[in-house]
């Protein structure tokens, strides 16, 4: 990939993550909670996804967010502890925000106000932490 596309493809996936993540807080004030959860997953997706390219020129082909974190904790070595800190201490949160994909989808699950509070929240605490990181980096 040349470096002119691939910083295309980069600002695409980032100007999509924050838009689902936009879009999310208006689901959720909406009182549509299930798409709401879903896209505050999404937003945390293609974010990571952004990052990930960014670096490696390639696109993961996992939704996983827990294996996203670990492909990014190896492109940002010297950030690995505080990576593997994070994804300990926020693991619950991490299995939610990845239910959410699925069970938005696929399942009968339907979600509730305070949850999806939480996970756009917990969303956002997610970006965060990345961009600190890249910063850093």
């Amino acid at each position: 990939m040349n470096g002119l596309s691939s910083k295309r493809e980069v600002g695409l996936l980032r100007d999509r993550a924050f838009k689902m993540l936009k879009h999310a807080k208006k689901s959720f004030s909406d009182e549509d909670y299930d798409i709401a959860a879903f896209l505050a997953e999404q937003a945390v997706q293609l974010f990571l996804k952004s990052v990930i390219l960014e670096r490696t020129g390639e696109v993961p082909r996992t939704h996983v967010i827990r294996q996203l974190l670990h492909i990014f904790e190896n492109i940002f070595e010297n950030c690995a502890d505080r990576v593997d800190v994070f994804v300990r201490e926020n693991r619950s949160l991490l299995i939610r925000l990845e239910e959410a994909y699925l069970a938005t989808r696929y399942l009968f699950k339907e979600y509730e106000m305070e949850e999806v509070r939480e996970l756009i929240d917990f969303a956002e605490k997610v970006i965060n932490f990345v961009k600190d990181i890249q910063s850093a980096n």
